[in-house]
């Protein structure tokens, strides 16, 4: 079996460039180093039909588990609990066909701002490219460009409580995105375009029924590229963390964020800012409203 599991491997790398060529000789090495946990989770993939078709068409989760992904300091037997659990949650969770799309490189509109032009909408959806973070994540898309990536896995925390956990918050590098971001900003009547990234994946986080949001911090982003060469932060991860309402957790890797978001109280408001204030919140309340109808349809009743 560890031949078909080294099978793989020719799926996901094109050895025409060396340096596929290359991931394609560690992938090998490290299956032989882990050839008992890599035949398991291969046998775990075959023994159901939906995820067999799922690594038929997507074997990247095979290579996820052999790689230093989704936090920094991960191992091994944490990055295969990641996989599994989160494929085994999302499986009882969804409805068979969707449970395959969102995992065969297809979309779900979970929300969009009807008739608007530049068009403007969130996906959930999983890009080989966002694999390195998580297994599924919220797109935030302004005509063709994505602003914002949530991306995202879910396990259990240290409870045995289900719980979502961002691996990575990621921006756009087009030219004109500061541009864009203020453009929409303006139409979501000033709330900040990060914010409601946030806010999308809090509310898909509810949907999923999952107890926590574990997000994380700048010690624990697995890739430490958001670190400049004289150790200045580019991203400040946990000052947005604390600010949007998370507090560190006991493992400095990882914020605990609030599954929904504080609102103020329209006493908190000055007054010639709460017709805005007002607008925002309704605003809100159809970015909920739309999550959980969208959401509604791929979930199991």
């Amino acid at each position: 079996m560890i031949w078909a599991v080294i099978g793989l491997g020719k799926q996901m790398y094109d050895v025409k460039n060396w340096r596929e060529a290359h991931r394609l000789a560690v992938y090998i090495g490290r299956c032989f180093l882990h050839s008992e946990d890599m035949t398991e989770l291969y046998a775990w993939f075959q023994a159901d039909a939906t995820r067999r078709e799922i690594l038929a068409n997507n074997p990247f989760p095979m290579e996820q588990v052999t790689r230093a992904f989704f936090y920094a300091g991960s191992t091994f037997a944490e990055r295969r609990q990641i996989v599994q659990y989160h494929l085994a949650y999302e499986q009882n969770m969804m409805l068979p066909e969707w449970f395959l799309r969102l995992h065969t490189d297809h979309n779900l509109t979970i929300w969009e701002v009807p008739e608007a032009n530049p068009s403007w909408c969130a996906k959930l959806h999983m890009a080989p490219g966002q694999r390195k973070e998580g297994m599924l994540s919220v797109n935030m898309i302004w005509e063709d460009v994505t602003l914002y990536q949530v991306i995202f896995w879910l396990n259990e925390n240290q409870l045995g409580e289900s719980s979502l956990w961002i691996g990575a918050l990621q921006g756009s590098n087009v030219a004109n995105a500061q541009e864009i971001i203020k453009e929409a900003t303006k139409r979501a009547f000033r709330y900040r375009t990060k914010n409601l990234a946030i806010y999308l994946t809090q509310a898909v986080a509810r949907e999923l029924n999952v107890k926590h949001i574990y997000a994380v911090s700048n010690v624990g982003y697995y890739a430490q590229n958001h670190v400049r060469a004289d150790r200045k932060l580019k991203t400040n991860l946990g000052a947005f963390w604390e600010e949007i309402g998370g507090r560190l957790t006991a493992d400095p890797r990882f914020y605990e964020l609030p599954l929904t978001e504080k609102r103020k109280t329209m006493e908190e408001v000055p007054t010639r800012k709460r017709a805005v204030y007002r607008k925002r919140f309704a605003f809100q309340d159809d970015v909920d409203a739309q999550v959980a109808a969208n959401m509604g349809k791929i979930m199991r009743q």
